[in-house]
């Protein structure tokens, strides 16, 4: 056999390996949602964000394979890690918010439906949330009104929240 075709070989047994790694993954998800009764829209960007790591470490190991040069994966990683840091660190930045909209939905206390009061030096807020969106969370107001805010102020503010009770 050829080089190459080791290389074929190598590169389907490792893209067939991811496939079953994110399946069983999936999997485990729906059971952590059935046994701790996860909102399924949590559960849905979870699995997206790990489905996400093992496609991007697939490219990785699949241009490893066939003969990518290290200096240049290197610089890609390190331009994308620059990226992932002003999103975690830059408030000013749209991919802060996006950020925060991730984890407000994986690692946040409130969700869809919880009544919650954003309490500020002047004015509180106090609604209903009605989305958690990439870049906003909307909430509706006791007046009806719809309310939007960007998802690092909501990380980055006071919140007193009364979750929906359990059914």
């Amino acid at each position: 056999m050829e080089l190459y075709e080791y290389k074929i070989i190598y590169s389907v047994i490792i893209i067939v390996s991811a496939f079953f790694i994110r399946l069983l993954i999936t999997n485990s998800l729906k059971k952590i949602q059935t046994k701790f009764g996860f909102q399924k829209a949590r559960i849905v960007v979870t699995n997206k964000i790990i489905t996400i790591l093992i496609y991007i470490t697939v490219i990785v190991v699949v241009s490893f394979i066939w003969g990518v040069d290290e200096k240049q994966l290197l610089v890609y990683v390190s331009s994308f890690l620059t990226i992932l840091g002003i999103a975690f660190f830059a408030q000013w930045s749209i991919l802060s918010n996006i950020t925060a909209g991730i984890i407000l939905y994986i690692n946040y206390p409130v969700k869809i439906g919880d009544s919650i009061t954003i309490l500020e030096k002047d004015n509180n807020i106090t609604g209903e949330i009605r989305d958690i969106g990439a870049f906003f969370i909307t909430l509706r107001t006791p007046e009806k009104e719809l309310i939007t805010m960007p998802n690092a102020v909501i990380l980055q503010k006071n919140i007193k929240y009364f979750p929906q009770p359990e059914n």
